[in-house]
C-alpha cells in the first residue's frame, strides 16, 4: 500500500511491531522460560520502540483526527495502546495468557492503524499536521540511532 510521506516512518515502525507480535504469538506456545524471557524482551521493545511511535500518534496525530470528527478512530488507537502497555505491566498474573493476548492485539492494532487510521489520516489531515507528525517521528528515528551508536 502506497504510505503518504509523512506518515512513512511510523509505517514502516509497524513491520517491527509485527515481527514482535508474531514472536510473542510463537513464544506464548512455549515453555515457561520462553515465555518469561519473551515478556521481558518485549516489555524493552515497547520501552525503545513502541512507547515513542505510540507518543507521536497520542500527542499529535490522535487529536487532530479528534478535531476532524473522527474521534471514534483515536479512541480506539489510545484503547489499544493502553492495552498493550497493561499487558506487559510486571505486576500482572498469567504471563501466558498476557503474552499471547499481546502478540494478538498488537498484529490487529497495526493492521488496524495500516487499514484505517492512516488511510483516514491521510484523507483528512493538512499537511502541516501531517509535517509535524513526521518531524516528530524523524525525530525519535534520529534519537534511536544516537542511542544505538552510544551502546557500542
Amino acid at each position: 500500500m502506497k504510505r503518504h510521506p509523512q506518515l512513512q516512518d511510523l509505517s514502516r515502525d509497524h513491520h517491527h511491531a509485527l515481527v514482535l507480535a508474531r514472536q510473542s504469538r510463537i513464544a506464548a506456545k512455549g515453555s515457561d522460560d520462553e515465555v518469561h524471557a519473551r515478556l521481558v524482551a518485549a516489555r524493552e521493545k515497547l520501552e525503545r520502540e513502541l512507547a515513542p511511535h505510540f507518543a507521536v500518534e497520542e500527542r499529535l496525530l490522535l487529536p487532530a483526527l479528534d478535531d476532524a470528527g473522527l474521534g471514534e478512530l483515536a479512541a480506539r488507537t489510545r484503547t489499544d495502546h493502553a492495552r498493550l502497555r497493561e499487558l506487559l505491566r510486571d505486576d500482572a498474573p498469567d504471563e501466558r495468557a498476557r503474552l499471547r493476548e499481546f502478540g494478538e492485539l498488537l498484529r490487529d492494532h497495526v493492521r488496524f492503524e495500516e487499514s484505517e487510521l492512516f488511510p483516514a489520516a491521510e484523507a483528512t489531515l493538512d499537511d502541516a499536521t501531517l509535517t509535524a507528525v513526521a518531524d516528530a517521528s524523524a525525530a525519535l528515528e534520529s534519537a534511536e540511532r544516537r542511542r544505538a551508536c552510544d551502546a557500542r
